[in-house]
């Protein structure tokens, strides 16, 4: 749910260049991801509900609070759904340019959302089995990068690429970045389907920092010693350079492996962002048809449908728009979640807390001011980019505003009220 890979983090050097490419994959996890999983350890080994950070935000700061968190990540999910199919299709691309024809590629981005909607309404199983083989199939590639890069270095140098048309700088490579490291809080919405969650919940994520880094930042410098210029890079292009230093086997097999990852991270989120309706539903936030649940797999099929909908319609706006208007509106749920995290300190102090964000209160404060400080920089991108005729920016604050609205909506249809939110001491 965090990571599918190195694909997708050829931007990141074409906007910055090697060495500043791997000072900001080193960086950004310091300062963005380790935060954010200290962060969700703390809460999701507390409150382990059924919605995750919705729950965490709404007893913390009531029903308007929570219903804006779940309204900011289910819009920033349908941005960042559609960019999984998008590298489905341009790693196809580089095998079968025939795609990059007309609509073809957008009808195979829909076929995408479409299987992976009906894996999950299969049932959490499928999806976690098939991610798990997912993830030893996508990562040979790289390993075999890594492995050959040695015995390269400066033969590169020269080499001929295709010429690029991207115009990716440091700033659009840093927010690339981001959007590689974040997605922490998105298992923490299926706690309820997790054995021992306060255990599991806070080792995982710390251990997958580390693991998820190295993944990226390995590859990267291994190329770095072939001396192969970094202005040839853009998005699907590791299948060029695998082309390069294995030849058309390990082209293929590396292009394969990006449209997995696509497909991987995208069967994978479906099933984090499909509880969110859900629970919503379960507490009057939203109609109960999206409680409803399959009779035999006992996933929330009518959500799953509805959101995949949303998905598919964004399918087409290209990889950098998607992930500047993502990395905004998730960045305004994620400051939700911290603000949660120092409000529950102050209201609950005695609530088990099996795992805390070490430091105490001032910890807990601070623990979020590197990430928000981050978040600036998506409003600065996010001036620059058009959707619908209006800045990203502007864009974003409409859909903001309309959360809003929706609650006060909402509210004045259900003038009886919603369920408290959960104050039981979860399970052990």
């Amino acid at each position: 749910m965090v990571s599918g890979g190195t694909y997708g983090t050829e931007d990141i050097v074409r906007g910055a260049g090697y060495g500043k490419a791997i000072l900001i994959l080193l960086l950004t996890p310091i300062l963005w991801s380790l935060p954010t999983a200290f962060m969700i350890g703390e809460l999701s080994s507390a409150l382990p509900y059924e919605g995750g950070y919705y729950a965490w935000v709404r007893r913390a700061m009531g029903n308007f609070w929570g219903f804006q968190e779940a309204w900011l990540s289910l819009v920033a999910s349908i941005f960042d759904m559609a960019i999984y199919p998008t590298l489905f299709v341009l790693y196809l691309t580089r095998l079968f340019p025939w795609f990059a024809e007309g609509y073809r590629g957008w009808m195979v981005g829909l076929a995408v959302v479409i299987v992976c909607a009906l894996l999950n309404v299969a049932g959490v199983r499928v999806v976690s089995t098939t991610s798990l083989w997912l993830l030893i199939v996508l990562s040979a590639p790289f390993i075999l990068i890594v492995a050959i890069a040695p015995f390269k270095i400066g033969a590169l140098a020269h080499a001929v690429t295709k010429p690029t048309t991207s115009s990716v700088d440091i700033l659009t490579g840093l927010l690339i970045c981001m959007w590689n490291y974040m997605g922490w809080d998105n298992a923490s919405t299926i706690a309820t389907e997790v054995e021992r969650p306060q255990r599991t919940y806070p080792r995982a994520m710390l251990a997958a920092v580390v693991i998820v880094a190295l993944s990226y930042i390995v590859p990267v410098a291994a190329m770095w010693m072939t001396g192969l210029s970094s202005s040839a890079w853009e998005t699907g292009f590791w299948a060029d350079i695998a082309g390069l230093l294995g030849g058309p086997l390990l082209r293929v097999g590396l292009a394969l492996g990006g449209m997995i990852s696509g497909f991987g991270m995208f069967n994978a989120l479906v099933m984090s962002y499909s509880r969110l309706p859900l629970a919503m539903a379960q507490d009057g936030m939203l109609p109960r048809v999206f409680g409803k649940l399959h009779p035999r797999s006992r996933a929330p099929w009518v959500a799953i449908v509805v959101c995949a909908i949303g998905w598919a319609l964004c399918l087409g706006l290209g990889f950098e728009r998607l992930v500047t208007i993502d990395i905004l509106l998730y960045g305004a749920s994620l400051s939700l979640e911290f603000i949660a995290l120092i409000v529950l300190r102050v209201r609950e102090p005695e609530l088990h807390r099996p795992f805390r964000v070490p430091g105490g209160m001032f910890g807990a404060i601070a623990v979020g001011i590197a990430p928000m400080l981050l978040l600036g920089f998506s409003v600065v991108r996010s001036e620059t980019e058009q959707v619908l005729g209006m800045s990203s920016f502007a864009f974003g604050m409409l859909l903001i505003a309309a959360g809003v609205v929706a609650y006060f909506l909402n509210h004045a249809l259900k003038p009886e009220g919603w369920t408290p939110a959960p104050q039981e001491k979860p399970a052990a």
